[in-house]
């Protein structure tokens, strides 16, 4: 056996186990990741890869050619575009956006994802995949939650869906045009814009059926970005107060059939005016500066409250008190503390604890088990056990880590969005999905501007960027391409196709396309989908030769199995940019995109013989 066999067989291996152990989900996925690379590195370190001798491969394939993949544009595209992706959900910029979707559907009585969908597959026949799939996430995730919908049930068939269109015309995807160019100086083959689109078109309806219907009822519900700001119980209600002074939002509000309309996310408990109570049910009151407004809401209502361009948990104008200033200056987190048993704040109320003195932070509202008291949340005595919302600068809420009076829930800190950045993120996110689908700018420096842009602008702090991050993102797109680099240098693709034409010699065309179809279609969830249809590019004209069918049925053949990129997230960009907000797992994918794969050759496998006549 030569040393070129042994890196071969080793490659298969080291492909093979990574795989599993990315279905298993023992380890942790970057682990695997990593140790995929690793062993690759070793391989070629024990093995020195020599070219072979016809150049069918250039090139040396040591530690530098690995770890390449690091490098890669379309690496540094999908970080970029996460940066730009938290930006918008710091800022709340798809709120009035994702408002206006939920009532036009409202209005026309349909649930509003489905059209949505539809729209992104007939888009992606005339644009690139990646800016629209970058340009729907954010509002469907923001249109999912607002309708109840986890966001992992629809981001995964987005990223099909928009695959699907993009199978269906000539431009749709990077793909088709590259089986179109190697396939016309393979084979002189021509290739049209609308040549295959009816034959994908039915095959795209197909599975878009399975993706609407089938698809979201194999998703798990995962916790997404918002879930993860309100916590595992983001339905908590605190007791809260408002303060209304001069200038503030509330002033001149008046109740209307009981309640306070600028007030709706929140129940009003209690108006005090001076030494005046007013109590539910309120009956024409109309509130005056100095009034303090007694209020049971949730964590998101009150995040809401101090995001607003008015806040309304603050004052506007006049002298702001030491509270005020804090809530207002910088970036501002809201975390969860529990008062600590034996704590010195017991039986003393929020001004008497000394808590904001100590650590800078405000107390936002007060979280009792028991049955809360009508009155004020200053006059409220601390027991053990209460839980306090508070509200600081990021430094500050961390230091309460050392505090012996309160225990700080690590998992409840988040920062408030910064809602009057909201415009500019929209512009920025605007003009980077304008650029990139114009097709003038490249989209890795349209995705890099935009990220720049948007820390420049102070829609997100570097922070909160480098927490967009994902680590898993990051290195399964390392290893994947130094897989496929290996794969490629050492000629094992290559040995696949050829072993596929030695074991179809004679059969009939129908079974010999359905073969290179699942062959093509298993290869480009390892690789990437524009190495394996340059690889199999002028092997699919050689196979239209030798079996005497019109070549375009082959190279059709190629473009719709290089794109059925489904059943793992390595397989195409897209469903790596949707890994990270679905918070999806590698065997969600093959769970799901798996029997999508099977539907599509099985779709081809039938429609094919009879569209082109054999």
């Amino acid at each position: 056996m030569s040393v070129a066999d042994i890196q071969m067989g080793l490659t298969f291996a080291v492909i093979a186990g990574t795989i599993l152990l990315y279905a298993w989900e023992r380890f942790p996925i970057e682990l695997t990741a990593l140790g995929s690379v690793v062993a690759f590195i070793l391989i070629f370190t024990v093995f020195p890869y020599q070219p072979p001798a016809d150049g069918s491969a250039a090139g040396g394939l040591g530690p530098q050619e690995l770890l390449m993949g690091f490098a890669n544009p379309a690496l540094i595209t999908i970080m970029a575009l996460l940066v730009v992706g938290q930006a918008l959900f710091q800022t709340d910029a798809l709120d009035k956006p994702t408002q206006i979707v939920l009532r036009a559907f409202r209005r026309l009585r349909l649930a509003p994802v489905t059209p949505i969908l539809i729209g992104v597959a007939a888009i992606s026949a005339f644009l690139n995949n990646t800016p629209v799939v970058v340009m729907f996430l954010p509002v469907l995730a923001a249109v999912a939650a607002a309708g109840g919908t986890s966001a992992s049930r629809v981001l995964m068939p987005l990223s099909f869906i928009a695959i699907l269109g993009g199978m269906t015309t000539l431009i749709g995807s990077s793909t088709n045009l590259l089986v179109a160019d190697v396939a016309g100086r393979a084979g002189g083959v021509t290739i049209g814009f609308f040549s295959f689109t009816p034959l994908g078109s039915l095959i795209a309806f197909i599975g878009a059926l399975y993706i609407i219907f089938v698809m979201p009822r194999l998703l798990k519900p995962r916790q997404t970005m918002a879930d993860e700001i309100q916590g595992p119980a983001g339905g908590k209600q605190f007791i809260a107060q408002i303060p209304v002074t001069y200038n503030h939002p509330l002033v001149g509000a008046r109740s209307v059939k009981g309640m306070f309309p600028m007030l709706r996310d929140m129940t009003v408990r209690l108006v005090q005016r001076g030494e005046k109570p007013f109590l539910p049910p309120f009956e024409g009151v109309e509130l005056q500066p100095g009034d303090t407004v007694i209020v049971a809401a949730t964590r998101q209502a009150l995040t809401k409250a101090l995001s607003l361009r008015q806040p309304i948990m603050r004052s506007d104008h006049g002298e702001p008190d030491d509270e005020d200033r804090t809530i207002t200056d910088g970036a501002v987190s809201l975390a969860e503390a529990v008062v600590a048993p034996g704590s010195r704040m017991i039986g003393r109320t929020t001004a008497q604890s000394s808590l904001k003195a100590e650590s800078n932070c405000v107390v936002m509202g007060l979280q009792r088990r028991s049955r809360m008291p009508r009155m004020a949340m200053t006059d409220i005595r601390l027991e053990a056990g209460d839980v306090l919302l508070l509200a600081g600068a990021h430094e500050d809420i961390q230091s309460l880590r050392g505090n012996r009076d309160v225990l700080l829930l690590d998992w409840s800190t988040a920062e408030v969005p910064k809602r009057r950045y909201a415009p500019r993120a929209l512009m920025i996110f605007v003009a980077v999905v304008a650029a990139a689908a114009s097709g003038q700018v490249p989209i890795v420096t349209a995705a890099i501007t935009g990220a720049l842009a948007m820390m420049m602008a102070g829609c997100l702090n570097i922070r909160q960027a480098l927490r967009a991050l994902d680590s898993r993102i990051f290195l399964l797109i390392g290893a994947s391409l130094a897989a496929a680099t290996a794969l490629e240098r050492t000629g094992g693709a290559r040995a696949v196709a050829e072993g596929l034409m030695t074991a179809m010699d004679g059969q009939p065309p129908a079974v010999i396309l359905s073969m290179l179809f699942l062959l093509i279609a298993a290869l480009t969830n390892v690789l990437s989908n524009n190495a394996t249809a340059v690889l199999f590019a002028p092997i699919a004209v050689n196979m239209a030769a030798r079996t005497g069918v019109d070549v375009n049925a082959f190279v059709t053949c190629l473009i719709f199995a290089a794109n059925c990129s489904f059943a793992t997230p390595i397989g195409y960009q897209t469903n790596l940019i949707v890994m990270g907000p679905g918070h999806y797992r590698f065997s969600d994918f093959l769970r799901a995109g798996t029997p999508l794969v099977l539907i599509i050759w099985l779709a081809f496998s039938l429609l094919a013989p009879w569209y082109y006549g054999f």
